[in-house]
């Protein structure tokens, strides 16, 4: 293969696909035909010799070769894109894109507030719909358009992305926001309020889980196991608010972040105490689409999440 040969608009098309996961996105993306699509890639595979994308039963895998060509492509059409369409004459004020953002209920009561009056300031003819998170992996929702920002709890898919498992060309972007830390929650009045949390004590009391997919098992769970204790889950609940409202009325704990007390709207009944065991901290991360990257709003947007943490997580005591 000679470079001077090669169509350059292969590349493109290769870069489409390695970002969408899938024909069918691409061709979209690309205001392309899935055949033209396909017969771009089949022209590019001739050229490279190599297979450089795989079909799959959810799309395409690329092969090795495709994962150390991707960075070099994206970050050669970046700089063109850059070059050629600069984001100087974006006007925020004037921007009516729609953004879907999938958080917890007690993520969005803290957040959106804050976000709110930005975009009522500076913002005005953008439009936020909220999508219920019921998941710690919202990657697939991410591929595949149904969301334009994730933002919650997400250890499995932050840890391979920091850590490359896999992962040299995945399209999904993260930032953290914050770090905080988990405590025990009950009522005021509660039988354990006015005594020392022990080990002990903590496993002979009831408990309510909240568990986005409701299965019975959390990160407390695995932290007892390691010592060889165990706790008997009473509830599981979606909701931290909900969490709220029942261990406040009944003699269930639970464990929550520290920042997402404020969301139940209760805190006078509440009161928290130090775990008796070590936990984890909690990370809260913004997880995005990287064909959303440049998108002037959609930077415009992850700018006031990342700016508005402090504002909006002050309230539940979190220090970053």
């Amino acid at each position: 293969m000679s470079f001077l040969t090669l169509d350059l608009n292969l590349l493109r098309v290769f870069d489409a696909v390695m970002t969408e996961q899938n024909l069918t996105r691409a061709a979209n993306r690309l205001a392309m035909t899935q055949p033209a699509v396909s017969n771009a890639l089949r022209r590019l595979r001739d050229s490279l010799g190599d297979e450089l994308l795989i079909r799959t039963a959810h799309g395409v895998k690329p092969t090795p070769r495709a994962e150390n060509l991707w960075p070099a492509v994206r970050q050669a059409l970046s700089a063109l894109e850059e070059a050629i369409a600069p984001e100087q004459n974006f006007d925020i004020a004037n921007a009516h894109n729609t953004f879907r953002l999938a958080m917890a209920d007690a993520t969005a009561a803290l957040w959106l507030p804050a976000l709110v009056r930005s975009i009522e300031r500076e913002a005005p003819k953008l439009t936020i719909r909220m999508v219920p998170l019921t998941t710690r992996e919202p990657r697939p929702m991410l591929l595949r358009g149904d969301i334009d920002l994730a933002v919650g709890f997400f250890p499995g898919v932050t840890a391979q992305l920091a850590g490359g498992q896999g992962t040299s060309v995945s399209p999904i972007r993260h930032e953290q926001l914050y770090s905080g830390r988990y405590v025990c929650v009950m009522r005021k009045d509660h039988p354990l309020a006015n005594e020392d949390l022990t080990v002990d004590s903590y496993c002979d009391a009831n408990h309510l889980l909240v568990s986005f997919s409701g299965r019975a098992h959390g990160l407390v769970d695995e932290a007892l196991a390691k010592i060889g204790r165990e706790r008997r889950i009473l509830l599981t609940v979606n909701q931290f608010f909900t969490a709220g409202r029942v261990v406040a009325t009944s003699d269930l704990i639970t464990v929550l972040p520290r920042h997402l007390i404020a969301s139940t709207g209760i805190t006078g009944a509440l009161i928290t105490k130090e775990l008796p065991f070590d936990l984890p901290n909690v990370h809260v991360d913004m997880l995005w689409h990287e064909r959303d990257t440049r998108s002037p709003a959609h930077k415009w947007l992850r700018g006031h999440l990342s700016g508005t943490t402090s504002e909006a997580f002050a309230k539940g005591g979190i220090v970053r």
